[in-house]
């Protein structure tokens, strides 16, 4: 920066501005130029210079005094004092300035945290991979309606990002090992002097890990993970819905520098039951019964989804759609340790043929019938 440049004009603030004012100042203009949002890196450290500069009491105060002179460019005859422009290692371009780390400068640590945080500027946790938990796998198992009731136990394939077996998820040659990395000498990051301070940024070279691949897994062709299918054992408990989500910790896939891995969810999907039905807890049957059946009343055997079977009254007089209700077996409850119901849903069949008998009968049965079933809408 030029040394006739003045800091309250590149903040654009008045000299009477509150250090209010040019924090607010500097943040705004900070997040516009900053290199790393695509901005202009020397007007960034102009930006820098000048707040690092008017946001310090005393260093504001000697560049109140001594303007252009301020930072190293003395005038002749002048000499260091307590509070002078130069003494005490003001900052400034050619006054050796030096680099620290965000989190060890107090409030203006803070400023810098929130200035720079989403874009990729120094600060602790720059360079480094940090630890990820491995994403999430969902897949879908199909289920009959047995399976579904009783559970079991099955293997399911899933294709997820593993560690490469052969490099053992360093990516580099089986034999061989990762390198420290000469430009950043491991630490994962450099670091770059902008005004009085100096900005970590990841390693170009390593990417922030601290090493490099000299000679390249063929496998996985230094990547270190490769797309992969696996066996896993999953456990479908008692009672299953359609549609239900079950989740087994750490089965999905692996995490990313040390970090835990996903989980896999396996959504159930149970295929149709030739005349049992799924209502949450509940099983629903329909059951067909003739019109004399329905009329006169009677005894069946209906079945029962664990394969056996249990006596039903139907009483005389049911009707079309009547539900009889036999409790305790419907399907295990996934949470609660009961079960549901068995709902017998009556079934009156029309038949669509007629025998000689039948049709007398029924002949028979209509002329005794009295013909009031419609008088409440005649």
């Amino acid at each position: 920066m030029s040394p006739t440049a003045n800091y309250y004009d590149i903040l654009g603030v008045k000299k009477t501005a509150t250090p209010d004012e040019i924090k607010k100042a500097f943040r705004k203009l900070a997040r516009k130029h900053h290199p790393d949002a695509g901005g202009d890196e020397e007007k960034f450290k102009e930006i820098n210079e000048a707040y690092e500069t008017l946001s310090d009491k005393e260093k504001r105060d000697a560049y109140d005094q001594y303007g252009q002179y301020f930072g190293g460019n003395v005038p002749p005859g002048y000499h260091p004092g307590a509070g002078a422009p130069g003494a005490g290692g003001f900052g400034g371009p050619g006054a050796g300035g030096y680099t620290v780390n965000v989190g060890d400068l107090g409030d203006l640590g803070d400023l810098f945290g929130s200035v720079f945080s989403g874009l990729g500027g120094g600060g602790h946790g720059a360079g480094r991979p940090q630890p990820q938990r491995g994403r999430d796998v969902e897949m879908r198992l199909d289920l009959t309606f047995e399976q579904a009731f009783s559970g079991m136990q099955t293997k399911v394939d899933t294709e997820s990002i593993e560690n490469c077996s052969a490099c053992g998820g360093t990516g580099a040659k089986p034999g061989t090992s990762r390198t420290t990395c000469k430009t950043c000498k491991g630490t994962g990051h450099t670091s770059e002097g902008q005004g009085m301070f100096g900005f970590s940024r990841a390693c170009p070279e390593c990417g922030g890990e601290g090493t490099v691949i000299e000679q390249p897994c063929s496998a996985c062709r230094g990547q270190g993970k490769v797309r992969a299918r696996k066996p896993v054992t999953v456990n479908v408990p008692a009672g299953a819905n359609d549609g239900g989500k079950l989740r087994f910790k750490g089965k999905g896939e692996p995490g990313v520098a040390g970090g835990p891995a996903g989980d896999l969810y396996v959504i159930t999907h149970i295929r149709k039951h030739p005349y049992f039905a799924r209502d949450g807890a509940d099983v629903v049957l329909d059951l067909p019964i003739s019109i004399a059946e329905a009329a006169l009343g009677t005894e069946v055997r209906v079945p029962t989804p664990d394969g056996a079977k249990v006596k039903l009254k139907i009483p005389a007089g049911t009707q079309n759609g009547k539900v009889f209700r036999i409790k305790g077996k419907g399907a295990p409850r996934l949470k609660g340790g009961s079960t549901g119901d068995l709902r017998v849903k009556a079934h009156v069949v029309v038949p669509a043929e007629l025998t000689d008998a039948q049709r007398a009968a029924l002949e028979q049965f209509a002329a005794e019938t009295h013909d009031d079933l419609r008088e409440h809408i005649a």
